[in-house]
């Protein structure tokens, strides 16, 4: 699909009387499929407290981007490809219907008074019995979907250090010794949450970004910081009752004089997931862009990723979309898909998208590195020709092309 571009005419309508500014923009589609979902566009000087905007007579809500004076808003696909923007009136802007509330130790993202996603900040403990050295914080659970199902888990029995989503460096190497970050009961590393550096409420989305530190416990007598993680997560509309999306992007450098290296192997980084413990071999299903399935993805790459299994009323699927960045390294990435026979035959599901799977990556000291991620949770079925179009628009977003009248 070719990208959508946006294409704003400015075309200025003053009245003698009270000097109202209109601009008008379109949408040039291109071919392919389109899906709902967030478009930005540059205000430049205009201010956004004194804008509204228009799909033909209907108010459309957005947010303000501040720092770059961009507004966000959602597309529909059955609207009409042209928006308006007035201005020297006072803003007609939906109010909030997505925030982000805290709640006992969890940063929740809800939509109306429904959460849908969590954050763990406080400290969380493993059950009673279980050794307080799996202890954790910084992690998302629980994901859940739009009626309701939860797909994350947390400390199962066979993986106490499993955390709904979340992406510890497993074999790492800090000048001459390993050390892992993922499996908390070797002692040897964690990754913790510090601080939020912003909360963010709004009329399409709610999200966060929280500092993380990846804490080093074996190759100093003191505890130090080996990589300092700012996490940003976004939860969208998409104006569907059946789904939504979410963004998590993990920016990361080492204060480490030599830098770290994460070397290869099968688990680590990226953007892992335990999925719920209704999942099993025989109700849980894997799609990959590349064609493969849950007995032939492990190992291989991908642009895309469907994981989906039975609804817990059992009368349908819902399921996520993992979408990796063609920016990402190792794109299309590498994925850890579990072997249908696992976890003593059950065949329970974990996912990740893993960037060291096959090569090993050197991270220098005081150099900053991304990896970018989409989520689309859904009820019901999710085609392989829209996991295809969402994915396009997630690596080739809309451009704005302004043209002066």
């Amino acid at each position: 699909m070719k990208n959508i571009f946006l294409v704003v005419l400015f075309i200025v309508l003053i009245s003698c009387n009270e000097k109202q500014k209109e601009f008008i923009y379109q949408i040039q589609e291109g071919s392919g499929l389109l899906i709902n979902g967030p478009l930005s566009l540059d205000l430049g000087e205009l201010d956004s407290s004194k804008i509204t905007l228009l799909n033909g007579d209907e108010v459309i809500p957005f947010d303000v981007d501040a720092a770059s004076n961009k507004i966000w808003f959602i597309h529909n696909t059955d609207r009409k490809g042209d928006y308006s923007i007035k201005v020297n009136a006072e803003s007609s802007s939906v109010s909030d219907t997505f925030s982000a509330v805290k709640k006992d130790g969890d940063l929740m993202l809800e939509r109306g008074n429904t959460s849908l996603v969590g954050y763990r900040y406080g400290m969380h403990y493993p059950p009673k019995g279980v050794d307080s050295i799996f202890k954790k914080s910084g992690y998302i659970h629980p994901i859940i979907t739009p009626k309701g199902d939860t797909l994350t888990r947390t400390n199962a029995p066979d993986h106490w250090h499993h955390y709904g989503v979340w992406g510890p460096w497993t074999h790492t190497r800090i000048d001459t010794m390993r050390v892992d970050f993922w499996n908390l009961g070797d002692g040897q590393g964690t990754v913790l949450f510090k601080e939020f550096n912003s909360v963010s409420n709004g009329a399409v989305s709610a999200g966060f970004n929280a500092a993380q530190e990846h804490i080093d416990y074996k190759t100093q007598p003191e505890p130090q910081v080996a990589l300092n993680e700012n996490l940003q997560v976004k939860m969208w509309d998409l104006n569907r009752e059946d789904r939504y999306m979410l963004d998590y992007t993990s920016s990361f450098s080492t204060p480490l004089e030599n830098g770290i290296l994460f070397e290869a192997y099968r688990y680590g980084g990226g953007l892992g997931m335990r999925f719920t413990e209704r999942w099993h071999k025989d109700n849980c299903e894997v799609l990959t862009s590349e064609g493969e399935d849950r007995l032939t993805a492990d190992g291989t790459n991908a642009k895309w990723a469907i994981v989906s299994g039975a609804s817990s009323d059992g009368k349908g699927t819902n399921g996520i979309l993992f979408l990796s960045n063609p920016k990402n390294r190792m794109h299309p990435e590498p994925m850890r898909v579990w072997p249908i026979d696992g976890n003593g035959g059950r065949g329970d599901m974990f996912f990740e998208f893993c960037p060291i799977r096959h090569e090993e990556w050197q991270i220098e000291p005081n150099k900053e590195y991304e990896l970018k991620y989409r989520m689309v949770v859904f009820e019901g079925e999710l085609t392989k020709e829209e996991a295809e179009a969402y994915w396009q628009v997630f690596a080739n977003p809309s451009q704005v092309e302004l043209i002066a009248n």
